[in-house]
C-alpha cells in the first residue's frame, strides 16, 4: 500500500471503494488552490468565485496484468500525465504489496513496464513499415522508420521515450501512438508524520539524486497522515495545524502546483461583479487564445485584451482606479499572457 488511493480521496473527494486486484478506475476533479482568485473575490464580491480544475484518475496498479487488459490500457493512454505515488513511510500495521519499502525499485518497476508496453508496440509498427516500404517509395514512411528506430534504440537501453528530444514534425508523427513512457511523470513521495516538516528537502534530495537528469519529471513531497487529518480541520484551523508541522501550504496545494508546472500550465484571471474566474491555458498562450478558452466567439471576433496585473488591480481597487493610474493596459491578439494577468476581453 503506497496511500496512492487515499491521496485521490484528499484531493478529489471521491470516496468510491476499489477492490485490491480490481481494474476499475476512479475519476476526480481537484480545485486548484488560488490565493489570488480569493483576494479578486473579497474586492469584487461577486455571486460566484470559480478556481481552475484538474481532473486525476485513480488507476489500479500498473502491472503485466494491468497492461493486458484493454479498458486499463484506454484509461491510460488517455491521461496527460502520470503521477506515481511512492511510498516511503514505514508503518508496522500497513504492508507492502512488494514485502519491504524501497521507493527508487518501485520507481524503476512502474517505468520498466511502461516500456515493455511501449517496446510491443513499437515493434509491431516497424514490422508493419518494413512491409509497406517495400511496396510502396514514401519519403514520410521512411521518416517515420527513422523515428521509431530511435525510439526502439532508447527503449532497449531501458530508456523512456520521454528522454526523446523531437521537433515539432516528428511530435506529430508520434503523438498517434501515445506512448505510456513518454508520458511527463511527477513522482509524489509519500512520507512519514516524522518526515512531514522536511517536505522540501526530501523533494531536494530526489531532485538532484534520483531524477537528475530524467527529462519531463518533476517531484512533490506529502505527508499522507497529515492531509488526511488536515482534510478534517475547519478551513480557519488549518494555517495553524500547518505551521505546528513548519509548513505553509498544503502538500497536496504543492502537488497541484507542480502537475500545472509539469504540463507548461498556467492560469489567467477574469474578475467582475458577476463572476471571478480562473481559466488553464498553457504557457506563451496570445491573448486570442486566451481568449478562446473563455468562449470560441471571443477568439473567432476578438478586437483587442484589456490587460491589469492581479496584484495592481487590488492595490489599486479595482478597474477605475487602474485606468486612472495608467495600468490597464490595451494588448492585441500576439500579446503572451503572463500568469495572474487579468483580463477583460473586448470582442465584435
Amino acid at each position: 500500500m503506497t496511500g496512492k488511493t487515499s491521496l485521490f480521496t484528499i484531493l478529489t473527494g471521491v470516496h468510491q471503494e476499489t477492490r485490491i486486484g480490481s481494474t476499475a478506475v476512479r475519476q476526480g476533479v481537484a480545485k486548484v488552490p488560488d490565493a489570488r482568485l480569493e483576494a479578486l473575490g473579497k474586492l469584487f464580491e461577486p455571486p460566484k468565485v470559480t478556481h481552475a480544475t484538474v481532473e486525476y484518475v485513480d488507476m489500479p496498479s500498473i502491472s503485466k496484468e494491468t497492461l493486458r487488459d484493454a479498458g486499463a490500457m484506454a484509461s491510460l493512454r488517455n491521461v496527460d500525465a502520470f503521477v506515481h505515488v511512492l511510498r516511503l513511510f514505514a508503518s508496522d500495521t500497513i504492508p507492502h504489496e512488494k514485502g519491504s519499502v524501497d521507493p527508487i525499485r518501485d520507481m524503476e518497476d512502474l517505468e520498466m513496464e511502461l516500456i515493455l508496453s511501449d517496446f510491443a508496440v513499437v515493434e509491431k509498427r516497424l514490422e508493419r513499415l518494413e512491409k509497406d516500404r517495400k511496396k510502396i517509395k514514401n519519403p514520410e514512411l521512411d521518416r517515420e522508420y527513422e523515428l521509431l528506430m530511435k525510439c526502439k534504440a532508447l527503449i532497449e537501453a531501458n530508456q523512456p521515450l520521454r528522454q526523446l528530444e523531437l521537433d515539432v514534425e516528428d511530435e506529430k508523427r508520434i503523438r498517434g501512438f501515445q506512448f505510456l513512457s513518454q508520458k511527463p511523470m511527477l513522482y509524489v513521495l509519500n512520507l512519514g508524520e516524522e518526515d512531514a516538516s522536511r517536505l522540501r528537502e526530501r523533494e531536494e534530495e530526489y531532485r538532484n539524486g534520483p531524477l537528475a537528469g530524467r527529462a519531463r519529471t518533476a517531484v512533490s513531497a506529502v505527508c499522507g497522515q497529515v492531509e488526511a487529518e488536515l482534510a478534517e480541520l475547519p478551513r480557519e484551523e488549518q494555517t495553524e495545524y500547518l505551521k505546528s508541522y513548519g509548513l505553509t501550504d498544503s502538500g497536496l496545494e504543492r502537488l497541484i502546483s507542480a502537475t500545472y508546472s509539469l504540463l507548461g500550465l498556467m492560469s489567467f484571471l477574469t474578475a467582475g461583479e458577476d463572476e471571478c474566474r480562473a481559466w488553464t491555458i498553457p504557457m506563451n498562450s496570445t491573448a486570442v487564445k486566451a481568449a478562446g478558452a473563455i468562449h470560441s466567439d471571443f477568439e473567432k471576433k476578438f478586437i483587442r485584451a484589456e490587460v491589469v496585473n492581479w496584484k495592481t488591480l487590488i492595490d489599486l481597487g479595482g478597474y477605475s482606479g487602474a485606468r486612472d493610474k495608467g495600468q490597464l493596459r490595451l494588448e492585441g491578439k500576439e500579446y503572451i499572457v503572463k500568469d495572474g494577468d487579468v483580463l477583460v476581453i473586448r470582442h465584435s
